[in-house]
This record gives C-alpha cells, sequence and structure tokens, in this order.
C-alpha cells in the first residue's frame, strides 16, 4: 500500500471539444492513454530534439509512404533541418520523383480488379494507382542520371544519391534526393535497388553495357562515423532494413575498436503497425535495442503503434507549430568531401 501514491500521481485529463491547434490536440491527447498518448508524445520528443545543441537527428523512413502524399512532409523536415541524416528505402526516394516531375498518383479502391488494371497497365499500391507509363518515365531519368557516371569505380549510395539530387535540381525537380543535395543532408538506402533504381541501372546495363557499382560498405562507415561524433536521436518512421540500418551505426565504434562503448541514441521515436512478438526488426520495441547497446537505457523515447499516413502529417504539422528554428545544426559538410572523382 506504500507505492499507492506514485502509482496515482498524474491524473488523465479527458479531453475537450473545441477550437484547438494540432499541436494542442496532440497535447491533450498526451494526457490520455492508448496510441494517443503515445502521438502526443512522440511529437513532444521531436520538439525537443530539435531543442537540443550537439544533437545529429536521423530519420529512417520505410516502405512505400511517398506515393501517399507523405514525400513533401520529408522534404519539408529537411529543409526546416528537422532532420539531418536520411535512411530510406529506394522505393521512398524513387516514387517521389514521379510527383515531383509533374505526374500524379490516383485515388483508387484495395477492391479494384487487379487483372483489368494490369491490362491497362495501371500499378496498384493498396487503394493509390500510378500510371504505368510514367513509372517508365521517372525509371528513365534515373537511367539519364546513371548512364553520366564513371564505371571505373564505385559509388556509396550516399554519394550516387547526391549526385541525382543535384542532376534533378538543375532540371526543376524538387524531390527529396534534390532538396537533401540543396541543404547538404546526406541520404543513404541500403535497399536502393529494391525499387526503380534497380531497374533502371539493370536496363541501362543490359541495353548499353554499363555497370554501375555501388558500395554500401562505405555507406556503413560514413553512418558509423557520424555517430561516433556526436550525440545522436532517430525517428523512425515503419521498420525494416532502414531502422537497422541506423541502429547498427551506433555500435561500429565498439565494435572496431574491441571495446564495450557504443554510442547509443539519447531520444528515439518509431511509428509502427508492427508487433513485437513476431521477433522482427519492424515491430522490436525500443528498449529490446538496449539490450544492444543501440538506444541508451536513459533516453527518452516513444513507439507510437499507428499507421505512418495518421501519424506523421499530425506530427508534422504540430512541429510546424511549436518547434523551434534549430539553433546548431550539426555540420555534416565533411561527409561531402569524401566524394571520389570520376
Amino acid at each position: 500500500m506504500q507505492d499507492r501514491k506514485k502509482y496515482l500521481s498524474s491524473p488523465e485529463k479527458t479531453i475537450e471539444v473545441g477550437p484547438k491547434s494540432v499541436s494542442a490536440l496532440l497535447d491533450a491527447m498526451a494526457a490520455t492513454g492508448f496510441q494517443g498518448k503515445r502521438l502526443g508524445e512522440a511529437a513532444r520528443i521531436w520538439c525537443e530534439m530539435v531543442d537540443q545543441k550537439n544533437l545529429t537527428i536521423f530519420m529512417g523512413y520505410s516502405g512505400s509512404l511517398s506515393t501517399t502524399g507523405q514525400w513533401k512532409i520529408v522534404r519539408w523536415l529537411i529543409e526546416n533541418r528537422y532532420i539531418d541524416v536520411l535512411v530510406s528505402t529506394g522505393a521512398n526516394i524513387s516514387e517521389d520523383i514521379l510527383e515531383a516531375m509533374g505526374y500524379n498518383y490516383y485515388q483508387g479502391s484495395w477492391l479494384a480488379n487487379d487483372e483489368d488494371l494490369l491490362e491497362n497497365k495501371i500499378d496498384r499500391f493498396y487503394d493509390i494507382y500510378a500510371d504505368e507509363y510514367d513509372y517508365r518515365e521517372l525509371e528513365g531519368l534515373i537511367r539519364k542520371f546513371a548512364s553520366t557516371l564513371s564505371t571505373k569505380r564505385a559509388y556509396s549510395t550516399r554519394e550516387f544519391l547526391n549526385r541525382f539530387g543535384e542532376y534533378q535540381w538543375k532540371k526543376g525537380i524538387k524531390s527529396i534526393t534534390a532538396t537533401a543535395w540543396k541543404h547538404n543532408v546526406p541520404i543513404y538506402s541500403p535497399g536502393l535497388i529494391d525499387s526503380g533504381y534497380g531497374v533502371a541501372l539493370s536496363l541501362l546495363m543490359r541495353e548499353e553495357g554499363k555497370k554501375i557499382q555501388l558500395d554500401q560498405t562505405q555507406d556503413m562507415e560514413e553512418l558509423g562515423q557520424i555517430a561516433d561524433k556526436t550525440r545522436t536521436a532517430v525517428v523512425f518512421v515503419g521498420g525494416g532494413v532502414p531502422k537497422d540500418t541506423i541502429q547498427l551505426a551506433t555500435i561500429i565504434k565498439s565494435l572496431s575498436e574491441g571495446g564495450e562503448e557504443a554510442t547509443p541514441h539519447d531520444y528515439a521515436i518509431q511509428i509502427t503497425t508492427d508487433s513485437p512478438q513476431w521477433g522482427g526488426l519492424s515491430g522490436c520495441t525500443l528498449e529490446e535495442a538496449i539490450s544492444w547497446g543501440k538506444i541508451a537505457s536513459d533516453s527518452t523515447r516513444s513507439v507510437v503503434y499507428c499507421d505512418a499516413t495518421i501519424a506523421l502529417p499530425l506530427i508534422s504539422h504540430a512541429m510546424g507549430e511549436r518547434a523551434k528554428k534549430r539553433k546548431a545544426v550539426p555540420n555534416l559538410s565533411w561527409v561531402f568531401k569524401g566524394q571520389g572523382k570520376d
């Protein structure tokens, strides 16, 4: 009975309906329970990250979210340096380019006749449609860029995407990768070829005999160095390979030096629909990551079990209302100085 006051110290606060900003609504939700509470906590934690000095914010961007109206949010996060390093699936940083080129995705139905869609060259992402011919234009753009690269050396995905971002920016295509180039934000994609990039590079090799080599070991080395140089925070939108790549970057120092010192994240947020009991990385808790030295035991953290197409727009709009301009953006210019010459 001695612990009663400890357990009953924070009263839940019922939400009152009335005019509210998005940030005020999320604050109110944070004082409730379940995933509404987690969503409000995540918004608060991200705003706290932005206010910290000497903190590098990583973002893991998984799945195929750019087809669902999310990519301009990521672009906005880069422009405002609410993230400093992006690790993404190939899909998310290629499918945004389709809209940036002036084409569209279309609202559809998950109950569509897929044989009919195939006959009409319409690709389906659950309830979103893409014109296959527009998709081929996107892959053609990637191929034209790749044809400008040297076959005599390998490129990290960070350098490949940085150069591609510059190529797009000069053509007036304001995609995620183009915006990252403009704002000196490095992007890494450990699964780059599992997307339109893989199709474009394969066709370039088959039809023109030009083989572009990617060096993902260099990616991991750079990510490990970034994690070594400053305190770090992470925002995982989904899970998958981007999540584990960022997590592995925190333990490279301890493994390479044969010691016990890792560089775990001080802040961590994850938005996921995956459950931990199946043992997969996408669903594993941030607490589980403590055992690996990937997340600090005293970190500020929250997992939101929610569809990212719900959570990300709400959190980003709350940040737009409340987050402060960053006082000390980490200088990652040294990453780009390491680019080789063709």
